[in-house]
């Protein structure tokens, strides 16, 4: 059994910010009303209003799925660093 009990803290990494920026770009849109509180310029008869939070939708989907995919690529470098440090101790 190991003498000193290390906590892991979580690493802030530039990748791991951008994942933060994806996820929270959608709720800082939607959260800031007075941005879209507006009817024109309407699209194809439809009032800015609504197109805009729709179009946010779609936007939010592209981001969380980018989010995702940065994400497995952080863990899959992680587990491969975790590997060879382990690796090379042993």
């Amino acid at each position: 059994m190991p003498e000193s009990t290390e906590v892991k803290r979580p690493v802030i990494t530039p990748l791991r910010v951008v994942i933060a920026l994806c996820l929270i770009a959608p709720f800082v849109a939607m959260l800031w009303v007075s941005s879209y509180a507006k009817a024109g310029p309407a699209l194809g008869g439809i009032p800015f209003f609504y197109w805009y939070q729709m179009l946010w939708v779609l936007i939010s989907t592209a981001l969380t799925m980018i989010a995702y995919k940065l994400w497995q690529h952080d863990q899959r470098s992680r587990h491969t660093s975790e590997h060879k440090k382990g690796g090379a101790s042993a």
